[in-house]
């Protein structure tokens, strides 16, 4: 598509990437998100059935009190603009995930295991309605099967059957396909919007405690 850069969403740049990076970094435990994490988490969100109130997933992010107020607004600030640049990126298919590297003994790679980690806690928050759907329409399964490989590949979800190895080549296809799955994902919700008894598994599930599945290790920086 080619769209004038004036009507490009405003996006982090480079500078606020690091300065948010390094604030999550700074206040992560074992198991908690990185930029990479949000940005997969805030991307599900954002083409998923219902719409998901910061007050819910904000959790999911911020662990610990701010030093102040002015790093409070400005992380906030931060959060809000990466969250609101990302319909508008897919919407100029100027979509990209925000990936993370891991250290191998060939150098440095690019690993969407965060970014994966970050979807599959985005799921989590609508469990039952996504549950619901996906063994109701296999479609929907055909179209995040993309994002699906990827997860399993890492060892984010489990797979029922016996599961190979992506090669390098097709973790690399799967990869280009992301912003593609969140397209499709997000046409079929508009199109096929959740039903009365799908909405009420959603009531239920608000009410019921979730459990955290076992830490993931991960290490590298962010890289857009």
């Amino acid at each position: 598509m080619n769209t004038p850069k004036t009507d490009w969403p405003s996006s982090l740049d480079d500078n606020e990437l690091d300065e948010l990076d390094r604030y999550l970094r700074a206040h992560a435990n074992d198991g908690d998100l990185l930029l990479d994490g949000v940005h997969g988490m805030l991307s599900a969100l954002a083409v998923g059935p219902v719409q998901v109130l910061p007050e819910e997933w904000l959790p999911e992010v911020l662990h610990e009190p701010f030093a102040d107020e002015d790093e409070g607004n400005r992380v906030l600030a931060l959060l809000a603009k990466l969250n609101d640049s990302i319909n508008a990126e897919l919407d100029v298919d100027a979509y990209e995930p925000i990936l993370g590297e891991i250290d191998t003994e060939s150098g440095p790679v690019l690993s969407a295991a965060g970014w994966c980690e970050g979807f599959s806690r985005a799921i989590d928050l609508r469990a039952g309605l996504w549950e619901k759907r996906l063994a109701d329409d296999p479609h929907l399964m055909e179209l995040l099967g993309p994002v699906m490989a990827l997860a399993v590949d890492e060892g984010i979800l489990s797979a029922e059957a016996d599961f190979e190895k992506l090669s390098d080549e097709e973790y690399d296809e799967c990869l280009t396909q992301v912003p593609i799955v969140l397209g499709a994902v997000g046409q079929y919700w508009q199109e096929h919007p959740a039903t009365d008894a799908e909405m009420q598994a959603v009531s239920q599930e608000r009410n019921t405690d979730k459990t955290v599945g076992p830490p993931r290790q991960r290490s590298g920086h962010w890289v857009h």
